[in-house]
């Protein structure tokens, strides 16, 4: 028999009510891992229904240029599991990069996304 406690589905609702979503989670993810500056690879982990963290960005390097908040992945927060809130990093990666087939007229174009702690290693 499972130890977890059973959430309502309200929790998340009644969590940030007030506060706001991702608001509501600051403070509980503990030191950020990594920093303003780093470079850092996406790993490829399965992801089952649902991630936010976009496949063309697997395998790609990337530079922190922001810590952006605390929240559990998405994964995690859609079937209720919010105990491992990590840190969301907002990273940049040159669009050639993630397409080779990318025009190199437009070799400084570039695109920002969030991606949660646990897809990040340093490059």
């Amino acid at each position: 028999m499972s130890t977890k406690p059973h959430w309502d589905r309200e929790h998340h609702a009644k969590m940030a009510t007030g506060i706001g979503d991702p608001q509501c989670f600051k403070g509980m993810a503990g030191p950020p891992k990594f920093k303003v500056g780093d470079r850092v690879r996406i790993k490829d982990i399965p992801d089952l229904f649902y991630t936010r963290t976009q496949t063309y960005t697997r395998g790609a390097v990337g530079t922190i240029v922001r810590l952006v908040y605390e929240s559990p992945a998405a994964e995690d927060e859609a079937f209720g599991n919010e105990e491992h809130v990590e840190w969301f990093y907002s990273i940049v990666f040159k669009q050639k990069d993630l397409w080779p087939e990318y025009l190199d007229v437009y070799g400084n174009d570039s695109v920002e996304t969030e991606i949660p702690e646990r897809y990040l290693e340093l490059a």
